[in-house]
């Protein structure tokens, strides 16, 4: 069986098969890159949902030849204001071959004056976290979520809970009733 995962980043592809690996022990994975045809630096629950379940559908999409797919996965993350305040945000889309998807959130924190105005003014938070911790690649690793939680939750992590919710929602309606 196979999963497909809709992107290359590293924290990504590290939640999908740490968590897939649990319950689909035989899964070959195969990475992706597509895109979520909403912007670079998704600002809303919506923009960034919509991000997840674009990447997912265009995986089944271009990919289901294969009869063997399993599902696949989009992982999208953004950020939401409320109050004032900038938060990150992040989704996930799990999309099967029978037309099936299944989306879900997860943690948030907010983020500082200095980024939330950036932010704002256009730019994405991966390459701001570059400068603001200055590391590269940051979102492939702790991201903005590690940095901000003191280490306690990275990037990964913070997926694997959303992988949780997505194959426990695509398990449920496959059991037997």
């Amino acid at each position: 069986m196979r999963i497909l995962i809709g992107t290359h980043n590293r924290a990504k592809t590290k939640a999908v098969q740490t968590i897939s690996s649990i319950y689909y022990p035989e899964a070959n994975y195969e990475n992706k890159e597509v895109p979520s045809l909403v912007s670079d630096q998704p600002m809303g629950q919506e923009e960034t949902r919509q991000g997840a379940i674009n990447r997912a559908k265009q995986l089944i999409d271009e990919l289901m030849e294969d009869s063997d797919t399993l599902f696949g996965i989009g992982l999208e993350g953004g950020v939401q204001e409320i109050d004032g305040q900038l938060y990150i945000c992040n989704w996930g889309a799990l999309a099967t071959p029978a037309g099936d998807v299944f989306t879900a959130t997860g943690a948030g924190v907010p983020l500082p004056g200095e980024i939330a105005e950036q932010l704002r003014g256009g730019a994405e938070l991966g390459p701001v976290m570059d400068v603001y911790t200055n590391k590269k690649g940051i979102r492939h690793d702790e991201g903005a979520i590690g940095v901000f939680s003191n280490g306690l939750v990275n990037r990964s992590a913070m997926f694997e809970h959303i992988m949780l919710l997505l194959i426990g929602q695509f398990e449920f309606t496959n059991k037997p009733k």
